[in-house]
């Protein structure tokens, strides 16, 4: 789905992402994890192309993601921000329509996928029409997935989307979305901070540390036959999962 070939980012000087090699498998979910700046959410940008890598290249399916591709690429990228990114002044239906309306589709192709996802994501038929701040977080954040899934991309990307939750909504949330996954056997790429949560959801765990991949693997490799003392120390200090 993804390949990256020695990728390297800096801002003002410092390298944000540095040298990094990385196959994403199609079908799977990868998920990227590491303390805060260590380059992981820097790394989806480049990914989606909202960023040009300093160095090195990032292909999509084959093709290159340049500041020239990426717009028509990120069509068949769904992309949610920490947050949900809903817009205020948007009822939720309109959140979730605004890119199919954009390009032109029917009213009634629009009203159809809508119906399709609010089933896949249980949304109740009154939250359709108020806006963001009359919602709940739990719903805000369907609402932004369902928006990334409007055009049935062919990839999903997650920028940390449960992080601003409260543990009781998040573990629901994790449920759901593990089932949407599995449901649309979709190719997904996340972002999290939270070892458990990457080994709830992913194929594949990627930790990063100050701009560089320290080990990719299963959680059980990482935990059993770690590559570099950090991977240990880093798992270690999630000490409620590690207690689980």
């Amino acid at each position: 789905m993804y390949e990256l070939c020695d990728v390297s980012r800096s801002f003002d000087g410092t390298a944000v992402v540095e040298r990094v090699d990385l196959a994403i498998e199609a079908g799977k979910t990868t998920v990227l994890i590491g303390p805060s700046g260590c380059g992981k959410s820097t790394l989806l940008r480049l990914m989606l192309g909202l960023i040009a890598p300093g160095s090195g290249t990032v292909k999509f399916e084959g093709a290159q993601v340049t500041p020239l591709s990426a717009p028509a690429l990120r069509r068949r990228m769904g992309y949610v921000i920490q947050g949900g990114g809903l817009f205020p002044h948007l009822t939720a239906r309109e959140n979730v329509a605004l890119l199919a309306r954009h390009l032109g589709w029917e009213r009634e192709r629009i009203d159809a996928r809508i119906e399709s996802l609010a089933r896949l994501a249980q949304i109740a038929p009154d939250v359709w029409e108020r806006y963001p701040i009359r919602i709940s977080g739990g719903q805000q954040q369907r609402i932004a997935l369902l928006r990334a899934l409007m055009l049935d991309p062919d990839v999903l990307l997650l920028d940390e989307p449960l992080g601003a939750l409260d543990p009781i909504v998040r573990a629901d949330l994790q449920e759901e979305l593990k089932e949407v996954f599995d449901t649309l056997r979709k190719s997904v790429v996340l972002v999290t901070h939270d070892m458990s949560e990457a080994a709830f959801f992913a194929d594949t765990i990627v930790l990063m540390k100050r701009g560089r991949i320290v080990q990719s693997g299963t959680f059980r490799e990482l935990d059993e036959s770690p590559e570099d003392p950090f991977v240990t120390r880093f798992i270690r200090a999630q000490r409620s999962f590690a207690a689980g």
